[in-house]
């Protein structure tokens, strides 16, 4: 995160270019390619295998655009997809199967994506917060910082969560596309070998 003097800095120049008006225009207060923090790369990449999940109660295969993005990038990626599924946004459903992917041994991560939100079928979070071993706060701030400089103060809404489940790293990202472009491009992909070497669990 930029510090409070480097924000302050940006502010200024900002509203001199655009002025106090264009802060609300939709403009991005930091410029795209301006000033973006690269992580330190991982020693050596491996292949992560990862399970796909869509919470949805109307999509299907054929309509699931993000749970095909999610899976196209990680193989882009070099990553392995072993399961793809789409559940309904039932509590008990959502927490029922992430109990059994943990058993698997050829899981890695779990990515869940849809149900985010605060409307009352949006309960993926709710369900999954109650089961996860640790949390990774980092991941839902960043997410939403993110987000806010493409949707402003919508971000807000979003209740995007990650942790670790028995071992298992778990992630939890709103179920739009675009949303799921930015977590994988820009947090999931760049930190998975990290956090999966963090984590010290050996694959069969």
């Amino acid at each position: 995160m930029l510090n409070l003097m480097v924000w302050a800095s940006l502010r200024l120049d900002w509203v001199m270019e655009n002025g106090e008006e264009g802060m609300g225009s939709g403009k991005k207060l930091i410029p795209e390619n301006s000033m973006t923090p690269q992580p330190h790369p991982d020693s050596s990449h491996r292949m992560v295998n990862c399970a796909v999940i869509t919470v949805s109660d109307t999509r299907s295969q054929p309509t699931d655009r993000s749970g095909q993005t999610i899976q196209k990038l990680l193989l882009e990626a070099g990553h392995g997809v072993i399961v793809y599924r789409i559940i309904p946004d039932e509590p008990t459903l959502i927490q029922d199967y992430l109990q059994e992917l943990a058993q698997r041994s050829d899981i890695e991560a779990i990515i869940f994506n849809g149900g985010t939100g605060i409307a009352p079928r949006d309960t993926t979070y709710d369900a999954l917060v109650t089961l996860l071993d640790k949390t990774l706060p980092g991941f839902g701030e960043i997410f939403r910082y993110l987000s806010y400089q493409e949707i402003a103060s919508r971000a807000i809404a979003s209740r995007a969560i990650a942790g670790i489940y028995q071992s298992k790293l778990v992630f939890s990202i709103p179920g739009s596309t675009g949303a799921v472009k930015l977590a994988l491009s820009q947090i999931i992909i760049p930190e998975l070998v990290h956090l999966i070497t963090q984590l010290g669990i050996a694959r069969d």
